[in-house]
C-alpha cells in the first residue's frame, strides 16, 4: 500500500497515511477532524546503492575517504551539503 501526505484544511497539520489504491476519500484530520488534501511528497534518495558499501568502504568502494563528495565534505556516506 502506498504512503500518502495529507494536510489538513483547517489546522494544517500534516498526516501519513497508507491508503489502499482505489480508496479517493482523504481521511479527516485526526486533531480537528476536518478534511484534508493531499500533498505532493518526495521519496528520499537511495545512498550508496540499495544495500550500502561493505563493511569498512566507501561508497565508491575505497578503503580510504577520497578528494570527490561526498568522501571530502566530511559526512557520512551520501550526505550532502
Amino acid at each position: 500500500m502506498p504512503l500518502y501526505e495529507y494536510t489538513c484544511t483547517r489546522c494544517g497539520r500534516t498526516t501519513e497515511e497508507l491508503q489502499r489504491f482505489g480508496e479517493s476519500a482523504p481521511p479527516a484530520c485526526p486533531d480537528c477532524g476536518a478534511p484534508t488534501v493531499r500533498v505532493l511528497s518526495v521519496p528520499a534518495p537511495p545512498s550508496c546503492g540499495s544495500t550500502g558499501p561493505a563493511a569498512g568502504r566507501t561508497c565508491c568502494g575505497r578503503e580510504e575517504r577520497c578528494d570527490r563528495p561526498p568522501c571530502g565534505e566530511g559526512g557520512p556516506c551520501g550526505s550532502r551539503r
